[in-house]
């Protein structure tokens, strides 16, 4: 520790700051509360997802006393009653979807998993394509009509494109994959647009905002090229996030994310002083990070305050905002936020906490730990917007809307 300290002032001397130097201290002086319970509250968890029977039961919803549980519940009766096979019988689409495994990319299985539930929820019958699964039994048994993938190499070369050419000699097959740039770390795509048309790719979709995509240059080829876009924006997977019955919020916040450098500054104040909750990969004081999407909501459950930071060009372009928005917004925690751009034509003002800078982010905090009330009611507004407008159901409809365009 002390060599990191002198480095640090090395650098900073010769005007190159390390920068880490914010993520180095946050870790160091998270407060010990958080780390040494983290177990304990994990268990907890795990355990009330073994009785969600009893927690998530009509009696449960109906003696609780707190205003976003008892909202959540009929918001998502609601939900569910308007989307369960909404599309059944209505459409011949199939989706394969190539699913990344959980501990190679997180995200990456959260997100597509919950949109293959959610192809499943309005009646549209959706497989998940393993990571390490061969795609040639899975044609044969499933038919797919589309398949969705990622334009990375890293998924690309885990398809036997020559099983596809096959199949689709046969059976009708459209082929997706994702809209990535290079701006973001991927390859150059001219390189990608030319082995897309050898190997007979018909459209490609994005899970960032149209108005985004249409309008920077960078998309450009796409469009050149002769592609049609999808927009598949992400969304509150209701079936997996919502307010459970039954819980005390006896935990200052909660915040479930990866690691990140450029959200350092903004944690740094809280995560130091305040006991919560801190869960996600990356963290070094973490080395059994266990993935569960439906224990989430009961830790959720005991959250007075959930963070949320989103990633630099979230914050610098209009272009998305992340699950975890929608996910808290669902669950009825007040989220106190950095500004990513899209959140002021997602959400509506006095909906969420939206700060610009650290001392923002603070005293949104602590305001709500001061005035729980304040947060309740902006947590209600959320809630109801994202239950009425921002659902993976309402993603999944829309996306078979779309293709019937291709």
């Amino acid at each position: 520790m002390l060599l990191r300290y002198a480095k640090h002032f090395a650098k900073s001397l010769l005007g190159r700051p390390d920068p880490y130097w914010d993520l180095f201290l946050l870790e160091e002086r998270m407060n010990r509360k958080t780390k040494r319970n983290r177990e304990r509250i994990l268990s907890q968890a795990e355990n009330a997802l073994l009785h969600k029977d009893t927690y998530e039961s009509e009696a449960a919803y109906a003696a609780s006393k707190d205003p976003v549980v008892v909202q959540g519940h009929q918001l998502k009766l609601a939900a569910k009653k308007k989307f369960k096979d909404l599309l059944a019988g209505k459409t011949t689409g199939r989706i394969l979807l190539h699913i990344p495994d959980q501990k190679l990319s997180p995200a990456g299985y959260s997100l597509f998993t919950n949109f293959k539930e959610a192809f499943e929820f309005i009646g549209v019958p959706a497989r998940e394509l393993g990571w390490n699964e061969p795609i040639g039994p899975v044609l044969d048994s499933f038919r797919p009509t589309v398949l969705l993938t990622s334009d990375h190499a890293s998924y690309l070369e885990k398809i036997d494109w020559q099983a596809i050419k096959d199949q689709r000699k046969a059976h009708p097959l459209k082929i997706g994959l994702t809209a990535s740039l290079e701006e973001y770390g991927n390859s150059p795509l001219v390189d990608r647009l030319k082995w897309a048309k050898d190997h007979g790719v018909d459209f490609y979709y994005s899970f960032r905002d149209p108005e985004y995509v249409h309008s920077r240059k960078e998309y450009r080829p796409f469009f050149d090229a002769g592609y049609k876009m999808i927009f598949l924006p992400f969304g509150a997977h209701i079936s997996r996030y919502f307010p459970v019955a039954g819980f005390e919020r006896d935990l200052d916040y909660a915040y479930l994310a990866s690691k990140k450098s450029s959200g350092a500054q903004f944690l740094r104040p809280i995560l130091t002083k305040y006991p919560g909750f801190v869960d996600g990969p990356n963290w070094k004081h973490i080395s059994d990070f266990r993935f569960n999407r439906d224990r989430d909501r009961y830790i959720y459950a005991r959250a007075k305050v959930g963070l949320n930071l989103h990633l630099p060009e979230q914050i610098e372009w209009a272009c998305e905002v992340n699950e975890r928005t929608y996910q808290l917004a669902a669950c009825g925690v007040p989220q106190v936020t950095d500004h990513a751009k899209l959140l002021d034509t997602i959400f509506s003002p006095d909906s969420l906490f939206i700060a610009d800078t650290p001392e923002e982010y603070l005293a949104h905090f602590e305001n709500i730990l001061h005035n729980p009330d304040i947060g309740t009611q902006r947590a209600l507004r959320a809630q109801k917007e994202a239950f009425e407008k921002h659902t993976t159901y309402h993603r999944a409809d829309s996306f078979i809307d779309q293709l019937k365009s291709l």
